[in-house]
């Protein structure tokens, strides 16, 4: 049984990307996967989606969806005023 991570954001912080395909790009934190250690950031790590069509009338559909990178890979953006 995983055991919940401490982490140091929250839900609409506004966070930097510091490793990874993403480095340098800010988003905001939109959920937290407490048991994994994750978080989803808004506008980053699009993962695509195909999705078949269920009844025979329907279309299938490729959908682009904010896969949840670890809260160790971000880190709080400070505000310059």
């Amino acid at each position: 049984m995983k055991t919940e991570q401490k982490m140091h954001i929250k839900v609409g912080d506004i966070v930097t990307i510091i490793s990874g395909s993403h480095r340098n790009k800010v988003g905001e934190v939109m959920k937290l996967y407490p048991n994994s250690g994750k978080i989803t950031v808004k506008g980053i790590n699009f993962k695509v989606r195909h999705i078949k069509p269920i009844k025979e009338n329907d279309i299938g559909e490729i959908k682009q969806i904010e896969a949840p990178i670890h809260h160790s890979n971000v880190k709080l953006k400070i505000n310059e005023s």
